[in-house]
């Protein structure tokens, strides 16, 4: 960790204990969760906006879930797609652990499935960490569901460095999605759009038409 990012996480009051049992039980499991810092952003923007309706692609362990939903106000409702049903049985036990069970929605079906026929809109945030090659996809059917001014907030957008890489012959599938999607999402005409170098690269972008 650069003297930066330590002194970051110092001055920065400790998460949680619960959050902190959840990101630790992550990891020993090799479970993929956003960083520590990317939760702590996205929890920041929820209370700024009072952001109470949000869709989640991508659930995991219930990592950054948990961090939006205890940001939310008291009537929040989060929506979260996964199709693994082991890692959100353990997301669940966290979110009643937590006492925010009955605000958290999980969908145990493939995203594309559910962004297709999802009949909520006006969402104050939809957040996507979920498959890479698909993140354009996602993007596509996640922008109608947004309020004018809605956030769209994309993990993984620098995709462990290799995005900023010169292309190569050998690289993954993964890695050319997320060069295509970043173009594509800092281009998007219904939106304002930026990468932040937060975490493994934090896309965040405003819904402007």
């Amino acid at each position: 960790m650069s003297d930066i990012l330590q002194y970051l996480e110092e001055v920065h009051p400790q998460p949680p204990p619960l959050l902190l049992e959840l990101e630790q039980r992550g990891h020993d499991d090799g479970v993929p969760i956003v960083s520590r810092e990317v939760g702590r952003f996205l929890a920041t923007l929820v209370h700024a906006m009072q952001a109470n309706r949000i869709l989640e692609v991508g659930t995991a362990y219930g990592y950054s879930t948990l961090w939006m939903a205890l940001a939310q106000p008291p009537v929040g409702t989060i929506w979260t797609i996964d199709v693994d049903v082991a890692r959100t049985d353990v997301a669940r036990s966290y979110f009643e652990r937590a006492g925010e069970a009955e605000s958290i929605e999980v969908l145990n079906q493939p995203a594309l499935e559910v962004l297709e026929n999802f009949p909520q809109r006006n969402l104050d945030i939809v957040f996507i960490d979920a498959d890479k090659r698909e993140y354009r996809a996602y993007l596509d059917l996640a922008i109608p569901t947004l309020k004018r001014s809605g956030l769209v907030i994309v993990d993984n957008c620098l995709w462990h460095g290799n995005a900023a890489q010169s292309e190569r012959p050998d690289d993954t599938p993964e890695t050319k999605a997320i060069r295509d999607f970043n173009r594509y999402f800092l281009s998007h005409p219904d939106l304002a759009a930026t990468i932040l170098p937060l975490g493994d690269g934090t896309g965040i972008g405003a819904r402007v038409r």
